[in-house]
């Protein structure tokens, strides 16, 4: 009688540890999407604000004149950031799990323009800020499209006022 009852508890003991492993793979399978929206969302906001900074570096740049240059440690941890000088555009794109703002609609947000795109389970969200007829935005003094992917350290990002009318802002990575 006493090896049944022993052998019993063992049982006991493993259907309790399966349910509750099965319970905390439930909670697991439903918070962990909500954790990758948030973490998006604080992405795309903390880009915002990069973006919003870049801006304000280059109207600095413009008022200090010709000669004029700055430092921005630029860190990238999703998404990347495109120099579109030929367009003089500066663009940060990512995937998300987050719907920032509703697909397909364009939002302005301060000197910014925030796009999102559906694209399977995930979105597609775009910050652009356009420079036509302000300043004419180069990269190393050329007029090309540069990517700038994510990566673990910072870059350091240099802008400078090269002069012209209208301004011209060259972009340099190190």
């Amino acid at each position: 009688m006493k090896k049944k009852t022993r052998g019993q508890i063992w049982v006991e003991t493993v259907i309790y540890t399966l349910i509750a492993l099965v319970m905390i793979g439930l909670v697991l399978s439903f918070v962990k999407p909500k954790i990758d929206e948030m973490q998006d969302r604080a992405i795309i906001e903390q880009s915002i604000t990069i973006m919003e900074n870049i801006d304000t570096i280059i109207l600095e740049l413009d008022e200090g004149g010709l000669g004029n240059k700055r430092l921005v440690e630029l860190g990238l941890r999703k998404g990347v950031l495109k120099i579109d000088s030929e367009n003089d555009k500066i663009v940060f794109e990512m995937d998300s799990k987050d719907m920032y703002s509703q697909p397909g609609e364009d939002i302005s947000y301060g000197t910014l323009v925030v796009h999102t795109e559906k694209i399977g389970n995930s979105n597609k969200v775009t910050l652009t800020r356009t420079y036509n007829n302000t300043y004419n935005i180069t990269f190393n003094s050329i007029d090309e499209l540069k990517i700038i992917p994510k990566a673990p350290t910072p870059y350091n990002v240099f802008f400078s006022n090269k002069g012209g009318t209208p301004t011209i802002i060259d972009v340099e990575l190190n």
